[in-house]
């Protein structure tokens, strides 16, 4: 079995018109169902884009961070320094301005962290993202010369105003629903050719050998370095969405919960193809309603406890399915193919 087979980076002609027809359904769906499951499955596509971030890192590059939330909640600060009571400021600038923020620190953190290798990786990513957190956790402003940062400390910051996007109306749920599915589409169609440039070869190249990689003559700091930033920035698309969706932000958005929520994501739907991570985002977001809807059982409310029946779904699907969900369904078509 080839190595791109191996770890699922060519798609099975079945899951490819499986994920066409998932497009269809989430463009048909906002006129099918209320504004509640609308901007609950916007969200869902918000997340989706955060774990595919990820997983331009831990599964195209083999760089587990446990800091990728930072940048997910830069995204969403961002938009709020620069929102105001007065109106809504201008998607055009705004989007552009959130995303060169958190390519900006992930620029200058990547710097550090791509120096080291397995779990010293681990441990700085999650360093430096808690050292984000508590910088806005413990300050409610911050103060750079004469410009003072709004952060909110640990109550965060309300945004009252979507952006102005000038052609369509973000306040309209439907319209929002669009422009994230959108941004989705575009941000997999980019990682997908991206993958397959010589750029993502080499980044593939890194995960499975990176000592032969540098034999080769490929200088592999630069390549991590452009692919944690790259994948910062993304994360920081996703983070404007969701401050632009909920209208607040606070520092659980930097926290270790949420990056070890996006690295459940990716490792749930499958890693190293993207599409992977968006069905993960999607499925554990639809599974942790569902548990979180539980009925009580005698005097235990099995509804509380949520995280435990996540965790034990997780185990399953990393002992029976290590390639993920979308994996599972690849070894089922295979199955399913006359011989």
């Amino acid at each position: 079995m080839s190595a791109a087979k191996a770890h699922l980076e060519a798609l099975p002609r079945g899951l490819q018109v499986a994920l066409v027809l998932a497009l269809a359904a989430l463009a048909a769906f906002p006129f099918m169902a209320a504004d509640f499951y609308v901007q609950m499955v916007a969200r869902m596509m918000i997340l989706a884009i955060f774990a595919m971030s990820l997983d331009l890192l831990q599964g195209v590059t083999g760089l587990v961070s446990l800091g990728h939330a930072a940048f997910f909640g830069l995204g969403g600060y961002a938009l709020s320094l620069v929102s105001s009571d007065a109106g809504p400021v201008a998607l055009w600038w705004s989007l552009p301005l959130a995303l060169a923020v958190s390519a900006a620190f992930a620029l200058v953190i990547g710097f550090f962290v791509v120096r080291t290798h397995g779990i010293y990786f681990i441990m700085v990513t999650m360093a430096f993202a808690q050292m984000l957190f508590y910088l806005v956790f413990d300050n409610k402003e911050l103060r750079v010369g004469e410009w003072a940062l709004k952060l909110g400390g640990s109550d965060g910051v309300y945004i009252n105003f979507k952006p102005d996007a000038v052609l369509f109306d973000l306040e309209n749920k439907k319209a929002f629903y669009f422009f994230t599915l959108a941004c989705l589409v575009a941000v997999y169609a980019f990682l997908r050719r991206l993958l397959w440039s010589p750029f993502g070869r080499v980044l593939a190249g890194i995960r499975v050998n990176e000592h032969r990689m540098r034999a080769l003559g490929y200088g592999t700091f630069g390549y991590k370095l452009a692919a944690f930033t790259l994948s910062g920035a993304l994360a920081g698309l996703a983070g404007y969405l969701w401050g632009a969706q909920t209208g607040f932000v606070n520092p659980e958005l930097m926290g270790f919960h949420m990056s070890a929520h996006a690295i459940m994501m990716v490792i749930l739907g499958g890693m190293g193809n993207f599409a992977g991570a968006a069905v993960g985002a999607f499925a554990f977001e639809f599974l942790l309603h569902e548990f979180k809807d539980l009925p009580s059982v005698g005097g235990f409310d099995a509804g509380k406890h949520w995280q435990l029946w996540m965790g034990l779904f997780i185990v399953a699907v990393v002992a029976f399915a290590p390639r993920g969900l979308l994996g599972a369904a690849a070894r089922l078509l295979q199955r399913g193919e006359p011989r």
